[in-house]
């Protein structure tokens, strides 16, 4: 069975900075507990935080919601400054990262298509070329169709999957080989179909994705849980399964795959990364930051608001678990035939 991107535990503890300015500093009461991070080192103008898709995505919430939060509850001493770069299911963003190498005053939120993308040959940039800062959370993906769709249940569209996926489009916010489509891919295997046959329609973001089902462009749409359940309680989409081992709190009414008979589990992990070349106390000073967000009052209504499971690591412990990911994500676009 597929266990793409587990939580991994929940208790894990930031890594802070290392070496013995870190030690020096601890020493002197002013280590990474201090008000506004790490070290001695502070922004010095706006940061810019890149979402690197358009708007209304799960990258644009998280950008979006991390921003509001940071700034609102002054654990970043000057402005994050949201800007959308999309484009390339994120490589147009990344690219833009990869030209401001050791610019601490920028940063970008993360998901598995950091990995996805490149191993599938769609980027110049792979996730070494950037500085890990913090994974923040998880949540499942959705399987969702318009509310008068013929498909009323996983099984139904499984069932179609297998007897002619050709003529089944889905919509999906990120590029081939990427979030989406390796969690489309994998649970259309799982239930028994030709993954490589099913028509995948890549959008830049969410938003776009859901825009083109609704519009009847699309027959299906796969996108994060947390971006879909407005559509969901308005009755304008109809969700089929989502890719967690359980039921989301914010689709309850929805089964699981698992209780649909697919026995596949694909969590969406998100995180934030910065360029490549930050020292240890820019590093530090962002790392304590989000630390410190995630056990924010405003960041847990948030969270549980749009669904999401707080899954945080510090940069060094973030570092390795990309790693993980990177080899287990080779592994299953091997499989379903989408690395290239």
């Amino acid at each position: 069975m597929f266990r793409a991107g587990r939580r991994g535990s929940r208790a894990a503890v930031a890594a802070v900075a290392a070496g013995s300015v870190s030690l020096l500093l601890a020493a002197c009461g002013e280590g990474a507990g201090a008000a506004s991070g790490g070290g001695d080192w502070k922004p010095t103008k706006p940061i810019e935080y890149v979402a690197p898709a358009n708007t209304g995505g799960g990258w644009d919430t998280l950008a979006r919601s991390s921003a509001r939060v940071l700034d609102k509850a002054g654990l970043v001493n000057r402005p994050m400054r949201v800007v959308n770069k999309p484009g390339a299911g994120g490589a147009i963003g990344w690219s833009y990262i990869a030209k401001h190498q050791k610019d601490p005053h920028k940063l970008f939120v993360t998901s598995p298509p950091i990995l996805l993308v490149p191993l599938a040959g769609e980027s110049g940039q792979t996730y070494r070329d950037f500085t890990p800062v913090a994974r923040l959370n998880t949540e499942p993906l959705a399987y969702v169709v318009k509310a008068d769709s013929p498909f009323k249940t996983f099984e139904d569209l499984a069932a179609k999957l297998k007897a002619d996926p050709g003529k089944v489009s889905v919509a999906g916010g990120s590029g081939p080989g990427s979030l989406d489509h390796v969690g489309l891919a994998g649970a259309v295997q799982a239930a028994g179909a030709d993954a490589s046959k099913v028509k995948y329609v890549p959008f830049d973001g969410g938003g776009e994705a859901l825009t083109s089902l609704l519009g009847g462009h699309t027959d299906v749409a796969v996108a994060g849980g947390s971006e879909v359940q407005a559509l969901v309680r308005s009755g304008d989409v109809r969700a089929l399964a989502v890719s967690s081992e359980k039921r989301s709190p914010i689709l309850p009414d929805t089964p699981t795959l698992a209780e649909s008979g697919i026995d596949y589990v694909f969590d969406i992990w998100r995180g934030v990364m910065a360029p490549k070349g930050l020292t240890e106390e820019q590093i530090a000073y962002y790392e304590k930051a989000f630390e410190k967000m995630v056990e924010h009052d405003s960041w847990k209504k948030e969270s549980k608001k749009l669904g999401w499971t707080n899954s945080y690591l510090g940069s060094e412990e973030f570092g390795k678990f990309l790693d993980e990911q990177n080899k287990e994500y080779a592994g299953i676009l091997t499989e379903v035939g989408l690395r290239k």
